[in-house]
């Protein structure tokens, strides 16, 4: 074999080598993958923890129309103006019977209306609470009561009664219990 051969040959044979170790990714690389893959996922997850919360929130306020319409019934009954201090006497069911899937219990005090989350909520929010208060006037019972939620404004000339006992994260609350800005 002649010595250029012999050149030309081992090139080529390293040029083969060369190639061979070239493919496939580097253990740096892919370690720069996975750590992109990880900062996308822990900013995606606590999003999607958000819609889902949401979404059970919302889904559960079906409920509060069946307290709503106790406590609205007798508030005009009583032609006074007084507001139901229980759910008896609001004639609805006591607390821990208005469940649900998301709900453990709908409770009246004084007038306002308490949700608590339970048994398949979402653990970020079971066992906390939202709460719906009447806002009246005062000296024209025969006004509809207007609810008022969280730390929703309440409407002009109107006095909210009861006490708030909300704990969700605000970004969890539906639209109608926020504040526009």
């Amino acid at each position: 074999m002649s010595h250029q051969r012999k050149i030309s040959h081992e090139r080529q044979y390293q040029g083969m080598q060369q190639r061979q170790h070239q493919s496939g990714f580097t253990l740096l690389e892919i370690i720069i993958v996975v750590a992109i893959l990880a900062i996308l996922a822990a900013t995606a997850v606590p999003s999607m923890i958000d819609s889902m919360v949401r979404s059970q929130v919302k889904e559960s306020l079906s409920l509060v129309n069946i307290a709503q319409q106790g406590v609205n019934l007798t508030y005009l009954a009583g032609g006074a103006g007084e507001l139901p201090i229980d759910n008896k006497a609001a004639g609805i069911p006591e607390p821990n019977k208005i469940v649900s899937n998301l709900i453990s219990a709908v409770k009246v005090d004084n007038g306002a209306i308490t949700i608590t989350f339970g048994n398949n909520a979402s653990s970020y929010i079971k066992d906390k609470h939202i709460t719906f208060r009447p806002a009246i006037v005062a000296d024209a019972p025969q006004v509809p009561i207007a609810w008022v939620c969280s730390g929703k404004a309440v409407p002009n000339g109107m006095t909210v009664k009861g006490i708030d006992l909300t704990d969700l994260k605000p970004s969890w609350l539906p639209a109608q219990c926020v504040q526009p800005k």
